[in-house]
């Protein structure tokens, strides 16, 4: 079992401050002159200015009067367009895109019905001949409707006709960006709820894969997953595409190898890694994945690490972790990451259902 694929997506730029283009009078200047149905900026609450690269990135919303957007060139368009396409502009505001009906309705059910709190959506953008999404119609929730050319922008398909619905939301408080060494200080029980089963992703590029993998851990159980360097952002649009909202539900961390061992030693958990059986690599063994292997490990808290989809495990996981791989009948070395991801999740699955 090899947890990759034969060829990797481009990897998505690390995330990095958000850098105002234009100037603050500049913009002050130009609201003055927008239609009502665009977007102003104003000295007020509605605009934080940077003062330093790590300063917080300009607020932008929406004046309350704006019920309907049929533009593209809109500005409040630019800003959601840039917050689906840049992962350093959604991070530095804090929002992201959630592009479909049933991802939004499913991300605010797991909100209400686990965690008995309301989903922060800052504004639900409809199209303007759609109904409101079964399941949203007795939240209170901002409805802007917008036309079939803006929804086909914000939505990045080439076919909007089954998209009804795009949510602008806040990036919930489940994900936690330990930015260097510094935060390996930060209390690590408050990474995870519960730290038995967690998911650890080692240089994973392709967002469909990431979002895929995150679904699956939310399917079976696991308490989280973690993100080494290299990893694409979760909060990609085809990532969220990929795991229907998983990432709003399942805890997620994002940090390094260091951040990695203080997990490990604070709940003392068994380190495993999914790796191809027929291996140049002869001088560790290669234990094969079985429901014996699974009972052997089922009470023991543990990290299942998958490497990246072109060049597998970083030589820093197979090195630390016990090698374990899928037996194929097959004449095949290796098997999609999201694939051989599914297959070490279910059987790795917590038995207790905590």
């Amino acid at each position: 079992m090899h947890c990759g694929c034969a060829f990797a997506s481009q990897s998505v730029s690390p995330r990095l401050p958000f850098e105002i283009k234009a100037s603050v009078s500049k913009l002050r200047s130009s609201s003055a002159q927008l239609p009502r149905t665009q977007i102003q900026i104003t000295p007020s609450d509605d605009i934080l200015v940077n003062s330093s690269d790590k300063s917080p990135a300009t607020r932008v919303s929406l004046p309350s009067h704006v019920n309907s957007i049929t533009s593209t060139s809109n500005p409040f368009v630019k800003h959601c367009l840039k917050l689906r396409q840049s992962s350093s502009y959604r991070h530095a505001h804090g929002s992201v895109l959630v592009v479909g009906a049933i991802p939004i309705r499913e991300v605010c059910m797991f909100q209400m019905n686990k965690k008995g709190i309301t989903t922060e959506i800052e504004c639900l953008l409809l199209h303007e001949e759609a109904q409101i999404p079964q399941g949203l119609e007795s939240l209170s929730i901002r409805i802007v409707r917008v036309s079939s050319l803006v929804m086909k922008k914000l939505s990045g398909v080439q076919s909007t006709e089954s998209v009804e619905a795009i949510a602008l939301m806040r990036i919930p408080s489940s994900f936690i960006d330990l930015e260097d060494d510094k935060d390996i200080i930060t209390d690590c029980n408050k990474w995870f709820s519960s730290a038995h089963r967690v998911l650890v992703l080692d240089s994973i590029q392709d967002p469909g894969n990431l979002g895929t993998l995150i679904r699956s851990a939310m399917a079976f159980n696991w308490d989280g997953a973690f993100l080494l360097p290299g990893c694409c952002d979760p909060f990609n649009d085809k990532a969220l595409r990929a795991s229907r909202g998983a990432s709003f539900q399942l805890p997620i961390v994002s940090g390094n190898w260091n951040h990695l061992k203080v997990l490990e030693h604070e709940f003392q958990m068994k380190l495993l890694a999914g790796h191809p059986a027929t291996s140049t690599q002869k001088l560790k063994l290669v234990s094969k994945l079985s429901v014996e292997f699974a009972q052997s490990v089922a009470e023991k808290p543990l990290c299942l690490i998958l490497g990246s989809e072109g060049n597998g495990l970083s030589e820093q996981s197979r090195k630390v972790c016990e090698l374990v791989s899928i037996p194929m009948a097959g004449d095949f070395e290796s098997l999609n990451v999201s694939v051989a991801g599914g297959i070490f999740l279910f059987m790795l699955q917590s038995c207790s259902g905590s």
